[in-house]
């Protein structure tokens, strides 16, 4: 079952998950990347982009 809600900035994922990835998104080419362990490989992802410019 694959349930994403987003409600009033508040996030619910109903997925099983393997683990998180917190880090910046670095220039590659014209592009950008998130480095992930190689043990995700072939594994699906999904990558929430945060507005941090209220963060304290």
């Amino acid at each position: 079952m694959k349930q994403i809600e987003i409600k009033k900035n508040n996030l619910i994922i109903k997925e099983k998950i393997l683990g998180y990835i917190d880090s910046e998104v670095k220039s590659h080419g014209t592009s950008g990347r998130v480095n992930c362990p190689k043990r995700f490989i072939g594994k699906k992802a999904f990558v929430i982009i945060i507005d941090d410019k209220n963060q304290n």
